[in-house]
């Protein structure tokens, strides 16, 4: 194949011209130096010296030789996979980009059909579907989460990767029955409560629900209907979204904190911390033993402890004494 036909090639995987005439002059030429690729290309140095670089770091050129500065072209396998991965990656993007203008377009020119406000995702596209949501957010992500979970294992790396970011807030309220999921708990919660997620807890939330922004939100179907009816709802900017953004808050605000932020020094001991959430969440004495690792009896030493300090004679008391000492 020529470089003529190999060109037009290179450039749908995304390459720029610069890198094309420097992979193409070292598939001719082979090993040489940056300096020698200028020359014979009669480009500026630091851009051919930039162009090797990136496609070094797309895994088609490696360095080499004694004074490491002798460039090659290698195996391109893995460089065309990471390539592809990535142009699909734009062209996702792009076509998501593209469907967000023509809907500001069509809102702007007349009103909205009734039939945009809801999209129902089904099968095996749900997972895909949630991940680009999360990845799309801006500013704040906001969910009301409890059992069964359409995505494969417990990390959500969507969330860890957005958190670490920096960029987006996470405010979550979990149904008991998705903390007393030891996998679900030590896998996914915890780690994103580590990372900076804002958790609270309900003994029951009243839908699946993920806010994006001021976006869009989706629906689950509860654990009765999600095993005949995998299905998920998206809904658009509308008075429906509006709803489940005050159901939410509504919630949230009934909702009692997993884990606080900065607090003064507390009487507690973490593993209590931890029991006291447990404890409000409404799990149960066996539950809370798995969860934290330690006998019944632990448990019920760890209670009485906690409940001669805050001078509580029932369980409920103690949780209320908690929550309005900051002790969790």
């Amino acid at each position: 194949m020529s470089d003529g036909d190999l060109a037009p090639h290179l450039g749908r995987l995304g390459l720029p011209g610069a890198e094309i005439r420097a992979y193409l002059y070292l598939l001719r030429t082979g090993p040489t130096t940056v300096d020698q690729v200028a020359s014979d290309l009669v480009e500026p140095p630091a851009e051919v010296a930039a162009a090797v670089g990136a496609l070094i770091d797309a895994g088609l050129v490696g360095a080499g030789g004694a004074d490491g500065r002798t460039v090659t072209p290698v195996p391109p396998a893995s460089g065309l996979q990471i390539l592809s991965r990535r142009r699909e990656s734009e062209l996702e993007q792009a076509r998501v980009a593209t469907l967000n203008a023509y809907d500001t377009f069509r809102r702007a020119v007349s009103p909205q059909r009734t039939d945009d406000l809801i999209e129902v995702v089904t099968g095996t596209a749900i997972a895909q579907r949630i991940q680009q949501m999360e990845l799309s957010a801006r500013s704040e992500i906001r969910r009301l989460d409890s059992p069964p979970y359409f995505t494969e294992g417990h990390v959500n790396n969507a969330e860890l990767e957005q958190l670490a970011r920096g960029e987006v807030t996470y405010k979550v309220v979990y149904a008991r029955a998705a903390i007393e999921d030891p996998g679900r708990y030590t896998q996914n919660i915890q780690p994103c409560v580590a990372a900076g997620e804002q958790a609270r807890v309900l003994p029951e939330v009243p839908v699946k629900l993920t806010i994006v922004d001021q976006q869009f939100a989706t629906v689950s179907l509860p654990v009765a209907e999600a095993d005949v009816n995998r299905s998920l709802l998206v809904v658009r900017p509308s008075s429906l979204l509006s709803a489940l953004i005050g159901l939410f808050e509504a919630s949230w605000r009934l909702a009692v904190p997993l884990h606080a932020g900065a607090r003064a020094p507390s009487p507690v001991q973490p593993i209590e911390q931890r029991l006291l959430g447990l404890l409000a969440a409404g799990a149960n004495d066996d539950s809370i033993a798995r969860q934290l690792g330690v006998s019944r009896r632990t448990v019920f030493r760890h209670l009485q402890r906690l409940m001669d300090h805050a001078g509580a004679t029932s369980r409920f008391q103690l949780a209320v004494h908690a929550v309005r000492h900051r002790w969790l």
